[in-house]
């Protein structure tokens, strides 16, 4: 089967396209034919630091919308000719591919009112906005009566565009988020959020020309470690910080107010087992109906087109330009 992968690691032209053995599902794999897929920041950090073993191309991409073909012998959860989305896990080939397995508990149906590139472009970013409100923050989920401020740093994102959809619908919290342009301005307003802090402003003095003094919950996007001083300061005592940055962060500014600080990575669950491992199928499943309700809303922005190195790499550099809104989809036109 075609799939899009590298031999080495570095820029974006290390992508290229090989043929490789069609998959074979586990007892709790389903086996998918790929319709789309979308594109996030950890596709870019993999392929410039994951070599491949053993020179074998390695393939990479995480989100995706398909069709099951066929099921292993213990899965329950899903049938042959399931419309689904999931984000896979990063310790087993990637989605970039006409054909992927995927562990069944990972996996939700597809919004049945979206296309396959509009829910591509939902799994992972859904899934980490979702774990960082509900379970690293926790925020009491589906409150409405919860009084506080939540910060967005990087309102604009993948990540962002949902986080603030899903604490502004879900919850009762007032959703201040940042960004840079008066396009990504305007889209954080357009996904939900309260008030947008520009990032052309000093953080502190953005939030409290607001009249917040201090926010209490505080999403880390991007630049966590930049941001850190001003976070410490604007971040009530006794306050939750949630971080999806990589790199070491010192947060020892953040000791004078014992504030919560943890890191959500999504693929968790799947790298170590563990025995909610489960939950990720629920969540999705749960956000297929919030989109099919019209409570939530896909966060695609850009479409591109076909399964190919070349469109994958052209997407790979929209996205580490650092200037995108929303979702790079992909339709393989299948």
């Amino acid at each position: 089967m075609k799939a899009i992968g590298y031999t080495r690691i570095g820029a974006p032209d290390v992508l290229m396209d090989v043929e490789v053995e069609t998959p074979k599902p586990g007892p709790r794999d389903l086996l998918v034919k790929v319709k789309a897929v979308s594109l996030n920041p950890v596709d870019f950090k993999v392929r410039k630091g994951a070599a491949p073993v053993d020179g074998r191309p390695k393939i990479i991409g995480y989100d995706a919308a398909g069709t099951v073909v066929s099921v292993g012998a213990d899965v329950s959860l899903f049938k042959e000719g399931d419309d689904v989305f999931y984000s896979g896990t990063i310790d087993r080939p990637g989605t970039n591919a006409e054909l992927h397995v995927v562990d069944e508990r990972l996996v939700g149906r597809k919004p049945a009112t979206l296309t396959f590139p509009e829910a591509a472009a939902l799994p992972l970013t859904g899934l980490t906005a979702w774990e960082l409100l509900f379970d690293r923050l926790a925020v009491p989920y589906g409150s409405k009566t919860a009084a506080g401020t939540l910060l967005v740093i990087n309102g604009a994102g993948g990540v962002g565009s949902i986080l603030i959809q899903l604490a502004r619908k879900l919850t009762g919290l007032t959703v201040v988020a940042t960004a840079s342009r008066s396009e990504s301005i305007e889209w954080a307003k357009k996904m939900g959020a309260h008030h947008v802090v520009s990032h052309h402003e000093p953080l502190v003095k953005g939030v409290r020309s607001l009249g917040f003094h201090h926010v209490d919950y505080v999403a880390g996007l991007t630049d966590t470690a930049r941001h850190m001083e001003a976070i410490a300061e604007i971040i009530r005592p006794q306050g939750s910080l949630s971080i999806i940055d990589d790199g070491a962060l010192d947060i020892g500014p953040l000791k004078p107010k014992s504030v919560r600080a943890t890191w959500e990575m999504i693929f968790t669950r799947p790298l170590f087992q563990t025995e909610d491992m489960a939950e990720q199928h629920r969540i999705l499943s749960e956000i297929a109906d919030l989109v099919d309700a019209g409570i939530l809303r896909t966060t695609s922005t850009t479409v591109l087109n076909s399964l190919s190195a070349e469109t994958i790499r052209r997407g790979h550099e929209m996205l580490e330009s650092g200037r995108t809104i929303g979702k790079i989809v992909v339709d393989l036109g299948r």
